[in-house]
């Protein structure tokens, strides 16, 4: 398996992190007995949830990008030094992402976003620029 694969593999898992954090923070919320229910009222969450649940929105809006990219890299058997550093990239600026937008820091987070989007951007550019 290749390091974008590897790095692929460790999105999803830090895609159910989030989707988690998200989830058990609007439980605490709101208790076990309206998450369990069929949230006929629409609560919505507030505060630290709903930065978590924002967090995951945009996560799943890169997400996609990032999976076709590595995807066609390894298609392509195109792999090489711009993809693994994109994709190390984009899981820092993604592993730092999520605590940054939960505790409500807006100029780091949004660095944090710059620097996933640019490896996101170098995982695609290798398929352009092969070995």
């Amino acid at each position: 398996m290749t390091w974008e694969l590897y790095a692929l593999l460790a999105a999803t898992v830090l895609g159910l992190a989030h989707v988690s954090a998200a989830s058990f923070s609007f439980k605490a919320q709101v208790g076990n007995k309206y998450t369990v229910g069929a949230r006929d009222e629409g609560l919505q969450p507030t505060g630290i949830s709903a930065r978590l649940y924002r967090a995951n929105a945009n996560f799943l809006e890169t997400f996609p990008y990032f999976a076709a990219c590595v995807l066609t890299v390894r298609l392509a058997d195109a792999s090489g030094g711009l993809s693994q550093i994109g994709c190390a990239l984009y899981l820092g600026g993604r592993l730092a992402f999520l605590p940054l937008y939960a505790m409500g820091i807006p100029w780091i987070r949004t660095f944090s976003w710059n620097i996933a989007t640019l490896g996101l951007v170098l995982v695609g550019l290798q398929c352009l620029f092969p070995k």
